[in-house]
């Protein structure tokens, strides 16, 4: 008996481009029905999000202040003038910079808070936990202006009990430049600390416990089981809360407006939004104001891109 052997011919490039179209006719789906389950979210972002970028981004090219809202005036088209005159502002240089730092300091507090808090959850019984949770979800459901008002009387010069505490008399923590954006960044930092404490705790959680154990009986201490060993599996968790954080706090608006009273003496204390703020409605000048949104949202979208291209080399997944 003699066996034929017959060559496989080689697959060709159309057999691996429909290898998803064949396993789609094998479970009886078409290749566009993921795409319809997220049409109607979509059409969400779209109408809440696409349009008014694209309306934020079309006025920061024209001529748009109170003269055309009411009419009296022509809209004209300024292409980058807008942009032009915010890079040439010394000012606003000035406010970017004190904006990049403060998130920046607002974004480490927040994390370092809120992974200590996660882990000491890891460590205490059921009942403080309990109440550290809860206390840690009323700061986090509070309103921002509600919490703002009641740090400003906290740290009141004059009815304040902290200023009693630490005998300081009758201080202003915002008169000065440096201890309003701290006082600023306290109250950022106890009303956004609940978020990265819940999200990594949960992730704490989920870590094999074996591994935890194996490295505490190799004599690692609880800071270096921390760096060596749950950071990098926390990796992807962490990368969610930090970019959450980084978006947060780079626009900060209702805490610097009600705790600085518009931005501090002499604008002092301004960041982005509230300058954006100040241009777009203070001042009339509806497309400086947008000019300095789109500036945002270029620069947040930097940020984050960035930082997710640095985990994609680092071989993680999102």
């Amino acid at each position: 008996m003699t066996a034929t052997l017959t060559e496989r011919p080689p697959r060709s490039r159309t057999d691996k481009t429909g290898g998803a179209r064949t396993r789609a006719s094998r479970t009886g789906t078409s290749a566009w029905t993921p795409w319809l389950y997220l049409l109607p979210a979509l059409a969400v972002l779209g109408a809440l999000l696409v349009y008014p970028v694209y309306q934020l981004g079309l006025i920061s090219f024209l001529e748009y202040t109170q003269a055309q809202v009411s009419g009296g005036e022509p809209t004209s088209f300024r292409g980058l003038g807008n942009y032009t005159a915010l890079l040439t502002d010394p000012q606003f240089r000035q406010v970017l910079l004190a904006t990049v730092v403060f998130a920046a300091a607002c974004v480490a507090g927040t994390l370092a808070v809120g992974c200590a808090l996660a882990v000491l959850l890891t460590r205490v019984r059921a009942l403080p936990r309990l109440a550290l949770m809860l206390a840690a979800l009323g700061a986090w459901a509070t309103p921002a202006v509600t919490g703002s008002t009641v740090w400003v009387f906290l740290f009141d010069a004059d009815f304040g009990p902290v200023n009693k505490l630490l005998g300081l008399g009758d201080f202003s923590w915002t008169y000065g430049r440096y201890s309003a954006f701290a006082l600023v960044l306290l109250e950022v930092v106890w009303c956004s600390f609940p978020f990265v404490m819940v999200t990594v705790y949960a992730g704490i959680r989920a870590v094999p416990t074996e591994i935890l154990e194996a490295a505490a009986l190799d004599g690692a201490s609880p800071w270096r089981i921390w760096r060596t060993v749950t950071a990098p599996l926390l990796r992807p968790i962490l990368a969610v809360v930090t970019i959450q954080s980084v978006i947060w706090d780079f626009k900060v608006f209702t805490q610097i407006y009600v705790m600085t009273n518009g931005g501090g003496i002499a604008g002092q204390n301004l960041v982005l939004n509230v300058y954006a703020y100040q241009q777009a409605f203070a001042s009339s000048q509806y497309s400086l104001g947008a000019a300095i949104g789109v500036v945002m949202l270029l620069i947040l979208l930097a940020v984050t891109l960035v930082y997710l291209r640095m985990l994609r080399r680092q071989g993680e997944e999102l």
